[in-house]
């Protein structure tokens, strides 16, 4: 990878998760009323053949991870379960009202926080509490984010025992000097015993996420972490750039220096590594970031066309609608998004006067949607295009311009109807979108928003 094009495409730039991007958002026309609008839409359209998609927001973390950018509780009392719980049943019957008839479950995830901080009872408690009142697809993914360090055997069969097959553990890096700096201090052995007890139990599918450009990380950790990841050859992997972004509140980056943090020419070096280490073990690499396994479902919706990307990151299941449940979780209903209060405070507040909690959202226009398409193209399949025509867009021919330089640099390919990124643009993917990216074009900002691409 050549330095000179890190140097030139390193900037600020998000990582699309959604469109428009959260910032982008148009909150002062967003209501509630327009967010319940176009969920039920949604609903109506897809409930009976694709099901939906459910996120589950767990906050609560014993102790502070600073490369942590989720929003969280830090707290050792175990006694803030049971009501997180009641309060998650509780906006999860609120949403059930605005449907018409049970809703199909075929994706539900849980995220954090520390979703293993909640013990295995209350854990059950609470998917039992959401499946009594919904229909469980025939083709349905359950996943959760488990701690290694605190992931029992108990967690496992627990959650084994209420349909989860898929389990992500963080594991970041395996160097002492590294953990400390983010403070996440776990040995390889705890990641290997709930790696190979998940298997034991059954779980289909056990992923890791590594994470590069973390402070004081060098070429030599990432190797090592790797290597030792190869050793249990999970079956996916998510391998990222760490986001720095310590002047988003309450995120904890502050524990280092930005001058802690690899160059970007380093962190581009450590990800050539890693991905070479991955390829010579069968690993393939899915859209940005990622890594499976063939045998893999996420491999496998690649080379069917399925990939779909949502706040959740890279998925193999796609519903027009997904809803987020607990503090600061995301929904979205393909029409329009909407994020909850952040407050656990707020969040009960709003529950006891029987409001479904969401503060923000955005309801899409119509050329929000087909630039969504384009950027969801090129995110799960490095290519777009606009034939059909109804993917053609106004502001079309300026983004063709914007794109000129990158395709002089070789980073794509450009034809009258499509835009295909090249092997050597995979890396920039975010840089290719941000030319597709109207509203930001249109108003860049005055301070940094985004973490960097590189």
């Amino acid at each position: 990878m050549s330095n000179a094009l890190v140097n030139k495409y390193n900037i600020p730039g998000p990582r699309y998760t959604s469109y428009p991007t959260v910032p982008y958002w148009d909150n002062t026309s967003f209501s509630l009323s327009q967010w319940k609008t176009s969920l039920h839409k949604a609903f109506s359209s897809s409930n009976s053949e694709e099901g939906i998609s459910l996120y589950i927001h767990l906050p609560f973390c014993e102790s502070l991870c600073t490369f942590c950018g989720c929003n969280k509780r830090i707290t050792k009392q175990h006694g803030v379960e049971s009501p997180y719980i009641n309060a998650v049943l509780k906006e999860w019957q609120l949403y059930l009202k605005l449907f018409d008839e049970k809703p199909i479950i075929k994706a539900l995830h849980l995220g954090g926080g520390t979703p293993t901080f909640f013990s295995p009872q209350n854990l059950k408690t609470l998917i039992n509490g959401i499946l009594k009142h919904a229909i469980i697809a025939e083709n349905y993914e359950f996943s959760f984010e488990g701690h290694p360090n605190n992931t029992t055997k108990e967690h496992l069969q627990a959650l084994y025992d209420v349909g989860f097959r898929r389990v992500s553990y963080g594991v970041q890096d395996y160097n002492d000097t590294v953990q400390k700096a983010i403070h996440r201090i776990q040995p390889f052995e705890n990641v290997k015993r709930v790696t190979e007890q998940a298997r034991a139990i059954g779980y289909t599918s056990v992923s890791h996420d590594i994470i590069f450009g973390l402070p004081f990380q060098s070429l030599e950790h990432v190797k090592e972490t790797i290597l030792k990841t190869k050793s249990l050859l999970p079956d996916r992997l998510a391998f990222y750039s760490y986001a720095h972004v310590p002047w988003v509140k309450g995120n904890g980056q502050r524990g280092f220096k930005d001058s802690d943090v690899p160059s970007g020419e380093l962190k581009r070096k450590q990800y050539e590594i890693g991905k070479q280490l991955l390829a010579e073990v069968g690993y393939e690499e899915i859209g940005m970031d990622h890594f499976a396994l063939k045998s893999d479902t996420l491999y496998q919706s690649m080379i069917s066309g399925d990939l779909h990307r949502n706040f959740m990151g890279y998925s193999d299941s796609k519903t027009m609608a997904m809803i987020g449940l607990g503090v600061s979780a995301i929904s979205d209903s393909w029409y329009g998004f909407a994020q909850n209060v952040k407050s656990i405070e707020d969040y009960y507040k709003l529950l006891d006067a029987d409001t479904i909690p969401v503060y923000r959202g955005h309801i899409l226009n119509e050329e929000d949607l087909i630039v969504r398409q384009h950027i969801l193209n090129l995110m799960c399949r490095f290519k777009t295009s606009w034939t059909p025509t109804y993917l053609y867009f106004d502001a079309l021919p300026d983004v063709l311009v914007k794109l000129e330089e990158m395709e002089h640099d070789g980073l794509l390919l450009r034809t009258k109807n499509s835009v295909e990124v090249t092997p050597k643009g995979q890396p920039f993917v975010r840089n290719i979108c941000m030319a597709f990216d109207v509203l930001l074009q249109r108003k860049q900002p005055h301070t940094q928003l985004f973490s960097m691409t590189v």
